[in-house]
């Protein structure tokens, strides 16, 4: 099982009301990137947002100054807001990553969680769902086809239009990024793309029918089990122990998702709820190294197998000294557990 991290490159401060220095932000993320390589890590994650919150709002670039500084980690994007983007420079983007890369870039193209991308590119999210579909299916044809003959209702069409550069990897690797949407599962699998679920909350093992409709989407399509891999990407933090770990993440995870919480209507954190989270059976994967990794495998179990897991953990105004202490405890612990296991 690959195992990985993923980061939405907070801005803020340790204490999570202020903005940081973005510059600092950036410097230290690159840093973390090059921990995670050097700790036997297989992927690094950036997300993309367009908020003052974040500093991911151009994804391929962080990763790119990433690929300089490391040799063996895959890069990808967590995810690429495809409904706000142009494929064609979607793939430009990340073609000439996998080339900056060496061949190990990667990306994961959703709908996004957030929705300020939409006014902010002159979108309407009426078209949310239609605009998704029309571009992934421009994006998998530009990845098939060194020339291209594409027509749709949103993009001007491309006659004999020829787009470079093209990737190392032939083809580079699309994963279709998903929360809890029936259609999103049957359409990654009708198009034999890997899936990668988001599970932020709830109990993990209750994504398994979706999962299944995912594997037999694909299956009545056509593809072989082998393609029709499945990710995990999930809310966590590594500590030395399961205490420290508690200790470190909650309150800065509670000041951030209460006030995500207040824009979606959601009720205030609480630590029962927390608890509930990191139990056996919640979705968050936060503790220490072995409690992390014995459930990591009892949520692949659960899913019907994972092939990858990528935490979030930048998510709790942890300090960088702290995210790589966790990345180090990740790479070193964590990952040796899970594939002695599996």
């Amino acid at each position: 099982m690959e195992i990985g991290i993923d980061s939405f490159a907070s801005a803020m401060a340790s204490n999570g009301k202020e903005p940081a220095n973005s510059s600092v932000v950036i410097a230290e993320l690159l840093e973390r990137i090059e921990l995670a390589d050097k700790s036997s890590l297989d992927v690094f994650g950036i997300g993309e947002h367009h908020r003052k919150e974040f500093l991911d709002s151009a994804p391929s670039v962080i990763l790119a100054a990433a690929a300089a500084r490391t040799k063996k980690i895959r890069l990808t994007s967590a995810v690429t807001v495809l409904s706000a983007a142009d494929p064609v420079r979607v793939f430009q983007n990340f073609a000439t990553l996998d080339l900056v890369s060496n061949g190990r870039a990667e990306m994961v193209v959703g709908r996004g969680s957030f929705i300020e991308s939409f006014p902010l590119f002159g979108l309407s999210l009426h078209d949310y769902d239609e605009l998704f579909s029309e571009k992934l299916d421009l994006l998998l044809n530009i990845r098939k086809n060194e020339v291209v003959n594409w027509s749709g209702k949103f993009r001007p069409a491309l006659k004999n239009q020829s787009i470079y550069p093209r990737p190392v990897q032939n083809p580079i690797p699309i994963w279709i990024g998903v929360g809890g949407t029936p259609e999103s599962f049957i359409r990654a699998g009708t198009l034999g793309l890997p899936l990668m679920v988001a599970i932020i909350g709830g109990d993990t093992h209750r994504f398994k029918p979706l999962v299944d409709l995912y594997r037999e989407a694909g299956r009545q399509a056509g593809h072989a089990s082998e393609k029709l891999i499945v990710g995990l990407h999930s809310l966590g933090y590594v500590g030395k122990t399961t205490e420290e770990a508690v200790r470190d993440y909650y309150p800065g995870y509670a000041e951030t998702f209460t006030r995500i919480g207040k824009e979606r209507g959601w009720p205030p954190v609480t630590r029962a709820g927390f608890d509930a989270q990191r139990g056996p059976l919640g979705a968050f994967l936060v503790g220490g190294p072995d409690e992390v990794a014995e459930k990591i495998i009892r949520h692949s179990k659960a899913l019907g197998g994972v092939s990858r897991v990528s935490f979030q953990m930048d998510n709790a105004g942890l300090s960088h000294e702290k995210l790589c202490e966790a990345i180090e405890l990740i790479g070193t612990k964590v990952k040796p557990l899970v594939n002695v296991a599996n």
